[in-house]
């Protein structure tokens, strides 16, 4: 299958496709990730050599951080191209991901907060770095709304009480605690995590795909939300993140390093708090 893409590093292995995540400096979700992602699907959903998709990053830090926030009316532009007329947001393309023919697990290593989170969620499996895993939506707190699928996902997730807690609080969680409440499926110590993760995914990639391919569907139909519900929060985040308040809160977080590898954006959970 092709695999020339700009952000991300395809290696095909004994049916399954590692993917790593590789778009410097801090792997945010830009326009050209976003078009490497549709490729990406759009490859793996005709390739019959493809039974299982593998997201990890290239950066020790940083799985994906969050969206580039310059940049949301390019990227948002981008992913209106992933399916039909209804298509026009990050939400619908990651919904588009949780229904791919593949099975996708993701691998976490770093720090996956806001959208890149929300990726992390719409995979049908996540499996967690015990010593250097964290997952944030710190949106609320910066003055925005988690518009990917975060509502949804973490609701069916977690819970109703733990979604308001991990939204609302705008707070990191490390890999147990993400784990404790059901956000990732384990964490493991990195010495285990590749190895265990390599080998759940050739085996699954070993089985009768018909029978793969059902059961992830019907598991799909009984889990995951109405697709207009994604939309509507796609656009509360668009009218939210021109918000004068939220404008100023986010320029605030600029001038402390936001969007580069700074301690705003390691300990974004933490630096909400300063505000």
């Amino acid at each position: 299958m092709p695999s020339n893409y700009s952000t991300i590093r395809a290696e095909p292995r004994n049916g399954v496709l590692w993917a790593t995540i590789d778009n410097p400096p801090i792997n945010l979700i830009d326009e050209q990730f976003v078009a490497d992602l549709i490729s990406l699907l759009d490859d793996t959903d005709t390739s019959g050599s493809v039974r299982v998709v593998v997201f990890r990053s290239g950066d020790p830090d940083f799985f994906i951080p969050h969206v580039d926030l310059k940049r949301i009316a390019e990227y948002t532009a981008v992913a209106a191209t992933s399916g039909g007329p209804d298509d026009s947001s990050l939400g619908t393309l990651f919904r588009r991901l949780s229904e791919a023919r593949p099975v996708t697990i993701a691998v976490l290593e770093g720090r996956a907060r806001g959208a890149g989170a929300e990726l992390l969620y719409a995979c049908d499996m996540r499996f967690a770095s015990a010593e250097r895993a964290v997952i944030g939506q710190p949106e609320v707190g910066t003055g925005v709304f988690p518009g990917a699928g975060a509502v949804q996902q973490l609701v069916r997730l977690a819970g109703r009480g733990q979604a308001m807690q991990v939204i609302l609080g705008s707070e990191d969680l490390d890999a147990r605690e993400a784990e404790r409440i059901g956000l990732v499926n384990k964490a493991l110590s990195d010495e285990e995590l590749i190895p265990y993760v390599e080998r759940l995914a050739e085996r699954i990639a070993r089985f009768p795909e018909a029978a793969v391919r059902l059961a992830k569907r019907r598991i799909n139909a009984a889990s995951l939300s109405p697709k207009e519900d994604v939309q509507v929060d796609s656009a509360q985040f668009q009218i939210l993140a021109r918000d004068p308040e939220s404008a100023g809160r986010m320029a605030a977080l600029m001038q402390r390093g936001l969007q580069e590898r700074s301690r705003t954006e390691l300990e974004y959970g933490v630096v909400l708090d300063e505000l």
